[in-house]
């Protein structure tokens, strides 16, 4: 920290830049969270770009410049690319440590996916049952005729708005549910689950069209507790984090009664994250179904994709399994603030780039990052 103390650091502000850079790697001293352990530390080599040191990218507006210019001015925090399995290059900014877990924001939602997976896989959970077969409380909501499926597609139908700047509506309250904002004393937030269960639905269908909600995939989470009767940081730790190897410990934030934000409250190093990237590109390196990872790529309905909110990022794209299907061969997990996932088969290679970006969204920034993870990924220096 530098302009700021840690006592400037607030519930109310710690998504807003500056402090971001800090809190973005210590959310558990902000928002209550459960750990999800790792077997074990192990020793890392040392940060360095590698073959990309001269790479020279399209970044913002289309200017020239080098990786490392581009990441500075992207609001990067850490970078890792592997190649085939192996750690190419990683590069962090001087305020971060990559030792240290990141907030992932919905990066997270694919992370879940990847957990019930899993889970479906042992025959635990199934995604054609409906959602309140698992969760009967949301009788009488928008969910109460929904499918697991069109939960883990976004393709259900709420009556809810994804407006991450709201400081006084239905997105707020969302948060203070979480326990992400303050709560306001004149007007309480229920605790998350309650909250979802008083969402009513939309104006369409559920399977109609590409709805990004948020609160989906906290229940989803919910959903996975009620299936393998665990709480979803232990399921973590038990049936992916530990399997898959990662080096450290990651995090999830959890509400005042313990439910954790599946949506977007969990935190992990770059490294670890590459390591999930790398089971995709693996078909699932046998923890996670085969049949699972390949359907990802079939991008679920692509009519529901054309015809909802976020045609523009990917033209050519769909979603399955809270997973982007890019609709140019990779596969892409996103969270707000400049988090990713970058995993092309193509080229054998995983990019985790995660940020501290002031913007929750930047449209303009997002092309600009895709072009240049495509650039990382044909680099033909690695």
């Amino acid at each position: 920290m530098t302009d700021f103390k840690r006592s400037d650091i607030t519930l109310a502000n710690w998504r807003s830049a500056p402090f971001s850079q800090w809190a973005f790697q210590n959310v558990s001293e902000i928002v209550p969270s459960a750990v999800i352990p790792a077997k074990g530390l192990s020793e890392e080599s040392p940060l360095n770009l590698g073959g990309l040191e001269d790479l020279q990218v399209t970044g913002i507006a289309g200017a020239g410049q080098s990786l490392k210019e581009f990441l500075t001015a992207s609001e990067t925090d850490e970078l890792v690319v592997m190649r085939d399995g192996r750690t190419v290059a990683e590069w962090s900014a001087g305020h971060s440590n990559p030792a240290r877990p990141h907030i992932i924001f919905s990066v997270s939602k694919s992370l879940t996916a990847l957990l019930a997976g899993i889970l479906a896989g042992k025959g635990l959970l199934s995604f054609s049952k409906r959602v309140v077969d698992y969760v009967p409380e949301v009788a009488g909501s928008a969910y109460a005729d929904a499918s697991v499926q069109q939960l883990f597609d976004m393709e259900i139908s709420v009556d809810f708005v994804e407006d991450y700047l709201d400081t006084s509506g239905g997105f707020d309250r969302y948060r203070r549910a979480t326990g992400w904002n303050p709560d306001r004393p004149e007007s309480p937030a229920p605790d998350l689950k309650g909250f979802i269960c008083s969402i009513g639905k939309g104006g369409w269908q559920h399977g109609e069209k590409h709805a990004y909600r948020s609160p989906n995939t906290d229940l989803a989470g919910i959903v996975l507790e009620r299936a393998a009767g665990g709480r979803l940081a232990t399921l973590f730790s038990e049936h992916l984090w530990q399997a898959m190897g990662a080096r450290s410990n990651a995090m999830i934030t959890v509400d005042r009664v313990g439910t954790a934000r599946a949506a977007g409250g969990m935190s992990a190093t770059a490294r670890d994250l590459a390591l999930t990237g790398e089971l995709v590109r693996k078909q699932g390196a046998g923890l996670i179904p085969q049949s699972f990872v390949d359907d990802l790529w079939t991008g679920g309905s692509r009519d529901a994709w054309k015809n909802g909110d976020q045609t523009t990022l990917f033209p050519d794209g769909s979603y399955r399994n809270y997973w982007y299907e890019t609709g140019a061969g990779e596969l892409a997990a996103i969270g707000i603030h400049g988090q990713w996932i970058w995993v092309d088969p193509a080229s054998q290679t995983v990019i985790v780039k995660l940020s501290s970006q002031a913007l929750p969204v930047d449209a303009v920034l997002d092309q600009a990052i895709v072009g240049v993870l495509r650039q990382v990924s044909r680099a033909t220096s690695l």
